[in-house]
This record gives C-alpha cells, structure tokens and sequence, in this order.
C-alpha cells in the first residue's frame, strides 16, 4: 500500500452523490437552485438518510488481506434492511494531494434513516462481521454523516 509521509486533507467524511444536475458533499445537497441541508430536511419534517464510511487499515496490508476483508464485507455487510447504498473495496491509486490513502479497504453505506443504521450495528451478521475479522485490522476510522438529496 501507498502511503504519504506528509499530512494530506482528508476527503474521507465527503460522499459525493451525482444526480444529474444535483449533487451532494459532507451532507449538504447542491442543486440548480442552491444548497439543500439535512438539517433543512429535518427542519420539514424529513429524516436524513445516514452516510456510515469505514476505513479499515490491516496489520498486515496483503493483496490477500485486503481481499479477504472485502469478501467478508460483501458477505456480512451488504443487503441489510434499509440501506440505500453498499460498497466496498480497496484503497485507489489516485495520486492526488488532497487524497488520504491511509487505508487498505474502504467500505460505504447509506441508510434510510438512523433507525436503519442503528439496527444494522447490532444485527447479528455485523456482529459477526466484526468478531471474525478484527484480527485483520490495526485501526478503524468510522465518518458518519446526515446526508439528503434534493
């Protein structure tokens, strides 16, 4: 894995969604007409759908680790009531300076709502996600964010 010796900028609380003209960054939605918040969801009534991004860096960073955690993503983690949005996989090679490569696998969630996203990390296949591959990992980062669409 490649890793900077400096500090870079960090992208990783930013989901960028593009839908067509609109799109959204770190849970503000842009459209033609201006910026939409969840905050202005909730405002209206409206639950925000929650962003939940992991970054997990492996103690030993294998071609083989990294694709054993990302199966293990796929079979524990994907297709969970509620979710909107699943995706895992590896670190990219993009080398840009605004880009944190400090990590092995990266694994993306969107939830309907905080209820989804609550009954999902205690639901017994992300338990067992968790009990059977924390041996892989030497540090998780976890961004949570209230996103919405316009």
């Amino acid at each position: 894995m490649k890793t900077n010796s400096k500090r870079r900028w960090s992208l990783g609380m930013l989901c960028l969604i593009s839908a067509g003209a609109a799109w959204t960054v770190a849970g503000v939605s842009y459209t033609p007409t201006g910026p939409r918040t969840a905050l202005a969801d909730a405002a209206e009534g409206k639950e925000p759908m929650l962003a939940h991004n992991v970054y997990f860096s492996l103690k030993e960073s294998t071609p083989e680790n990294r694709r054993k955690l990302v199966e293990a993503c796929h079979e524990y983690l994907s297709d969970h009531p509620g979710t909107e949005f699943y995706a895992a996989g590896t670190v990219s090679d993009l080398d840009r300076e605004v880009n944190d490569v400090d990590f092995d696998v990266g694994l993306h969630l969107v939830f309907r709502d905080r209820k989804a996203h609550d009954d999902y990390q205690v639901s017994e296949r992300h338990v067992r996600f968790v009990e059977q591959s924390r041996s892989l990992w030497s540090k998780v980062r976890v961004f949570d964010s209230d996103v919405s669409r316009p």
